[in-house]
């Protein structure tokens, strides 16, 4: 999930944006309009929490740019202004929610989850392909029924690679989408981290390199027959790992 902080208070943005990195979250900030603006145009956002009073460009028309493009990301207002009149004219410039300050952070994560679910173009709420069940909400993951203990960085490099599947992502697909705009371009962390992804998910491997196009989640093979029944058997337990790559 790819998010865009606009807060012009420095100390607020970054705290938001460190609390939603580690809730598995790649986060961009910006502190002020026109920086939102301008982000927001380059790159495909899930959702943007917008504060309505920007310096350098008015958080209303950072809203109005957003929601009108092709592919529009979900707006959260995050903003002082909490009367009702104020929430109705968020919401009439095209705003999906509105949070008031102050605020408790893990209600802003719920609400976040929630409009990501709610864009057009969100993918599924399970995953499943070559044996592979996902839940990106849940963030569980399992193989044949077998739990996956996966790093943050490895549940969303799996999560990309499902979604779109069958169809490659390339390095710098993945780069863009798991991680946040200070990562190296020239970085090797996403064939390192595809490379540690399938040590977890184990043999045979499901994630074949496609030459000059990137990686891809293959069929991989059937589930196991259970003696005597002509259904495979799968564990119901599901986890994944929550550490920070």
């Amino acid at each position: 999930m790819r998010i865009l902080v606009a807060e012009d208070v420095r100390r607020l943005a970054d705290d938001i944006a460190e609390g939603l990195r580690d809730e598995g979250m790649a986060v961009d900030v910006a502190y002020d309009g026109l920086a939102a603006a301008e982000k927001a145009a380059v790159t495909g956002y899930d959702v943007v929490v917008l504060d309505r009073d920007l310096p350098g460009l008015h958080g209303d028309l950072v809203c109005r740019q957003v929601t009108r493009s092709a592919d529009p990301a979900m707006v959260i207002m995050l903003t002082a202004a909490g009367s009702p009149d104020e929430r109705v004219a968020g919401l009439r410039l095209g705003a999906d929610d509105y949070l008031a300050k102050p605020f408790h952070f893990s209600e802003l994560v719920l609400r976040i989850r929630s409009l990501a679910r709610r864009r057009p173009s969100a993918r599924p709420r399970l995953l499943s392909r070559a044996g592979i069940e996902l839940d990106p909400v849940l963030r569980t993951a399992t193989r044949l029924g077998r739990p996956l203990r996966l790093s943050r960085k490895e549940f969303e490099v799996l999560a990309e690679l499902m979604a779109a599947a069958p169809a490659p992502l390339s390095a710098e697909q993945l780069l863009e989408k798991v991680w946040d705009e200070y990562a190296d371009p020239f970085t090797k962390t996403v064939a390192v981290t595809v490379g540690r992804l399938r040590r977890r998910l184990g043999p045979p491997d499901v994630i074949t390199t496609v030459a000059g196009a990137g990686y891809r989640i293959g069929d991989g093979p059937p589930a196991p027959e259970v003696s005597g029944s002509s259904r495979s058997s799968r564990s119901a337990v599901r986890h994944c790992s929550t550490r920070r790559c």
